[in-house]
């Protein structure tokens, strides 16, 4: 269960998950809170949608279309994710017998209101996880979730999907326009989480050193201030390419020689382990569990710090390319060994099998 199909991290490691335990032979099906979407990440799993609007009788209504669905369909387990979805699954537990596995993809999701609904919520569910252990660390300190209760599964990367090719490097890079410049690759919702205001603050002074370098952003503007962002990336003129909502990551990360993240907050960004899959180099901030994924295969530099993050992107643009590639490989060598999805899906089968053990 889960908000909806939208383009981002969370989502798209749900269906992911929901993909794979489909293959193994269980009986899955996707419940979306909200109404379709016009781009959503396409799945073979099938979907519920409870059509839920932001209203106390909407949302009413949308359980009490889950409470009939579930009767139906009789999981043995809900696994719901990020609040809104978390707080709908322990709801229909009240009425209906199933299992819930609440699960938090962030450090943050909200003020104390939302960590007091966890808080007096927390008895419907069975376990809560966790995507990265700092974001559990910092539940477990507000009381939102008691730390006994609490499982810590990371975020998994497909390396199939995610694998260097030359030949389409070639050809996006020449579409884009570059020769021999260095191209910084960001992405991600243009959301205050992102801080996209700190990268392009750091990358005006970057371009001060080395006038020739390019950043690509590839995001979904959301937002009020998604204008002035774009607007503070306009100042730069055509060094920063906004690239908007794009489904092909994997070419955009071959063609580019950096990945650069520069949130104020995050659980455990996906973005970054992909570009750590395809082999890039990766230049962080150090919040939520970004150290967690990258920890000696990037370079990583305090939140809301320009000057910091000017510097380890000069730095490393100014390593030698066999430096870069050596690194480069070292991250791709810690996504196969720690974040392998196949490897996640195993944890999170276990996890399954613990829970209802645990039930019975």
């Amino acid at each position: 269960m889960l908000t909806s199909l939208g383009m981002g991290g969370a989502e798209r490691q749900v269906v992911a998950l929901a993909e794979r335990m489909k293959a193994r032979g269980h009986a899955v099906v996707l419940i979306l809170l909200r109404e379709r979407e016009p781009e959503e990440w396409p799945t073979t799993v099938e979907l519920v949608c409870l059509e839920m609007r932001k209203t106390p009788a909407s949302f009413l209504a949308g359980l009490l279309r889950a409470r009939r669905w579930l009767r139906d369909f009789r999981p043995e387990l809900i696994h719901s994710h990020v609040f809104p979805a978390n707080m709908a699954a322990r709801l229909l537990r009240i009425s209906f017998p199933a299992a819930v596995l609440s699960t938090v993809h962030n450090v943050y999701e909200g003020s104390w209101p939302r960590m007091m609904a966890y808080r007096l919520t927390d008895g419907l569910s069975c376990r809560t996880a966790f995507v990265s252990q700092a974001a559990a660390d910092r539940y477990a300190r507000l009381k939102a979730v008691p730390a006994r209760k609490a499982s810590v599964l990371t975020n998994g990367i497909d390396l199939a999907e995610f694998a260097l090719s030359a030949e389409r490097r070639g050809l996006i890079r020449a579409q884009m326009g570059v020769g021999d410049e260095f191209v910084w690759l960001a992405a991600g919702r243009i959301v205050p989480a992102k801080d996209f205001p700190n990268l392009l603050r750091a990358f005006a002074r970057v371009r001060g050193e080395i006038p020739e370098a390019r950043l690509w952003v590839a995001g979904e503007a959301l937002g009020a201030g998604s204008e002035a962002i774009q607007a503070q990336a306009a100042e730069l003129g055509a060094s920063v390419r906004w690239l908007g909502l794009r489904r092909d990551m994997p070419a955009l990360l071959d063609a580019a020689d950096g990945f650069v993240l520069a949130s104020a907050w995050e659980g455990m960004p996906l973005a970054v382990g992909e570009a750590m899959a395809m082999e890039k180099p990766v230049v962080a901030t150090d919040v939520g569990g970004v150290r967690e994924l990258v920890g000696e295969a990037g370079v990583m530099v305090p939140a809301k710090n320009p000057e910091a993050l000017t510097q380890a992107m000069l730095e490393m643009m100014r390593r030698t390319d066999e430096e870069r590639h050596t690194l480069g490989v070292t991250a791709r060598e810690r996504i196969a060994a720690r974040f392998s999805i196949d490897d996640k899906a195993d944890e999170w089968e276990a996890l399954y099998r613990a829970v209802l053990e645990n039930e019975r």
